[in-house]
C-alpha cells in the first residue's frame, strides 16, 4: 500500500515539474568586428552587425533604428521589433520567443567569397534597396560567424 502511494506521489511531482514554466532561452548578440555593410552600394551612416554563438548563420543587422535578422543558410530576412531587444554593454539580448515567424520579402539573393570575406547581397522587396553584408572568413575559408 505504501509503495502505491509513493508511486502516485512521484507521478504527481513529475506532472507538477512538467507543468512548471520553462525559463525562456535568451540569445546574446555580439558585435562582428570587421564586418562591412552597404545599402545601395554606399555605407549607411548608422549601422552595426551582430552574431549569436548558438546559431551559426544568423546575423542581426542594425540599420538606423531597424533590426533585420538575416538567416544566411535559409536565405531569409526577418524584421525584428527593436523593443524586444535589450542592450547589454556593446551587445544585445532578446528572447528566442521574440523572433518573428514570417520572413520579409526579398529578391536577388547572391552569396560569394570575395577574398577574405563572404559577401551576401539581396534586395529588400522586389524593387527596394539592395543590402550587402560582408562577413570575415577564417583562414580555412569558413565564415568566422
Amino acid at each position: 500500500m505504501m509503495s502505491g502511494v509513493a508511486i502516485f506521489a512521484g507521478a504527481l511531482s513529475v506532472i507538477a515539474l512538467g507543468a512548471a514554466p520553462q525559463a525562456e532561452k535568451k540569445l546574446a548578440w555580439k558585435p562582428i568586428p570587421f564586418a562591412v555593410l552597404k545599402l545601395d552600394d554606399q555605407a549607411p551612416k548608422s549601422w552595426n552587425a551582430y552574431h549569436v554563438e548558438k546559431h551559426h548563420g544568423w546575423i542581426l543587422v542594425q540599420l538606423w533604428k531597424r533590426y533585420l535578422l538575416v538567416d544566411l543558410k535559409g536565405e531569409a530576412v526577418y524584421d525584428l521589433d527593436p523593443q524586444k531587444l535589450a542592450t547589454k554593454g556593446d551587445s544585445l539580448e532578446c528572447s528566442e520567443s521574440d523572433l518573428p515567424d514570417k520572413p520579409i520579402e526579398i529578391a536577388e539573393w547572391n552569396e560569394r567569397d570575395v577574398g577574405p570575406v563572404r559577401r551576401y547581397r539581396f534586395r529588400l522587396g522586389k524593387n527596394g534597396h539592395v543590402l550587402e553584408l560582408q562577413i570575415p572568413l577564417k583562414p580555412n575559408g569558413q565564415p568566422a560567424y
